[in-house]
């Protein structure tokens, strides 16, 4: 027997920005990005933008186009690509095929970049026709919610849903830069706004309980919409994840999912929903049904876990929404834990809680106990609904 082996790695590095008004010509940060990337190719960048950001800031296509003129280190296609938002933009192939025919028609080869504007189904779109097209394009995040800029936008996954599975398709690629534009979130409605928050929650509650302690005594300044109290949990959160994708398995090839605490019924509840829920909503009710079941596994306090409920009940989460009842054990949402571990692509593994800021991974999750879990969040959210923070 003979054989060869090889081995080597590939180190990836990008920057995540924070800044107002991105294409304001006298806004340095994407100029300089390019100028610190030198290239004797000519360089290309070509934007697509999510239909609901391009709407509700109707002067973006316009001031792009005056930025670029300005700054010319890349060539900008003037064509700008709209697309729709939301997770419908991950659910049709037509427009994953439109990205691609656009590369091949405007030439944009491994010199060149993507530059994706919008919300986090959006970005993974993108980001994944980038990391297909020409075995990789450059690609730019420019993540316009409180989600995608927190979680979803500065990370290294990308893909599209197919064969009615949330991301079936994807890949690992990180992105050359992601720049963040808190004026972006002055247009997000009250319900994006929120949506979003649930990802630090999850964070904290699985890496720093400092982190929680600080969201739990500014729940009323974040609904209230305060940027200065946003972008802090914005970028906290970013560090953190930032943090965990550094470590020894960024491109998850074992099973275990930290920051996926949550998520096995939030998956399968927005594919419930027709996404009618959006993620971060989902993302809340999936914590508040793995925390009740930590705790009634004797993992956590009830004190501990009634703090977590209070906090998504006071950043207005209706996390006893009916699509992640569990009345029985022929309940819809219990096929998410299935599903989820066939994601996972071997043994189940999900994290619960044994404290604020401490997750610990379990390998089955018994049905009868998370039917008495979703019964506990429903009577819980009956009675504390409404009352202040101080009074729970």
């Amino acid at each position: 027997m003979s054989y060869l082996e090889q081995s080597f790695s590939v180190k990836f590095e990008y920057k995540i920005y924070f800044t107002s008004s991105l294409f304001d010509t006298g806004n340095p940060i994407l100029a300089n990005f390019f100028k610190e990337k030198p290239s004797e190719a000519l360089r290309k960048i070509f934007f697509v933008l999510d239909k609901g950001v391009a709407d509700a800031h109707p002067n973006l296509v316009t001031s792009i186009r005056a930025y670029f003129a300005q700054h010319s280190d890349v060539q900008l296609i003037n064509d700008i690509m709209i697309v729709p938002g939301g997770e419908a933009s991950k659910n049709d192939t037509a427009l994953f095929d439109q990205l691609v025919e656009a590369v091949n028609v405007y030439g944009i080869d491994r010199h060149s970049y993507i530059a994706a504007i919008g919300g986090g189904a959006v970005l993974d779109l993108v980001g994944y026709a980038a990391a297909v097209s020409h075995r990789g394009i450059k690609h730019i995040r420019i993540p316009t919610t409180v989600l995608s800029q927190n979680d979803s936008g500065i990370g290294v996954k990308n893909g599209i849903n197919y064969k009615g599975k949330k991301n079936f398709l994807g890949t690992f690629a990180p992105p050359s830069a992601v720049l963040n534009d808190d004026q972006f979130l002055l247009t997000l409605n009250d319900r994006d706004w929120r949506s979003g928050i649930s990802e630090a929650v999850k964070v904290a509650l699985i890496k720093d309980p400092e982190f929680f302690y600080w969201i739990e005594a500014n729940t009323a300044q974040l609904v209230a919409r305060d940027m200065d109290t946003m972008n802090y949990l914005i970028k906290r959160c970013a560090q953190l994840h930032l943090n965990h994708i550094a470590g020894d398995d960024p491109f998850e090839t074992g099973s275990a999912r930290p920051l996926d605490f949550g998520h096995w019924s939030a998956h399968k509840l927005e594919q419930l929903s027709n996404f009618s829920v959006l993620h971060g909503e989902a993302v809340a009710m999936g914590i508040a049904l793995d925390s009740t079941y930590s705790f009634l596994t004797g993992m956590l306090t009830e004190e501990k876990l009634q703090r977590i409920l209070n906090v998504m009940l006071h950043l207005s989460f209706d996390i006893s929404n009916p699509f992640i009842q569990i009345n029985d054990t022929e309940s819809p949402i219990l096929r998410g834990l299935a599903e989820f571990q066939e994601h996972l692509g071997g043994k189940l593994t999900i994290t619960l809680l044994t404290d604020l800021g401490t997750g610990k991974e379990v390998h089955q999750m018994d049905h009868k106990l998370l039917i008495e879990a979703s019964n506990y969040v429903l009577n819980f959210t009956s009675t504390h609904a409404g009352l202040p923070l101080s009074d729970h």
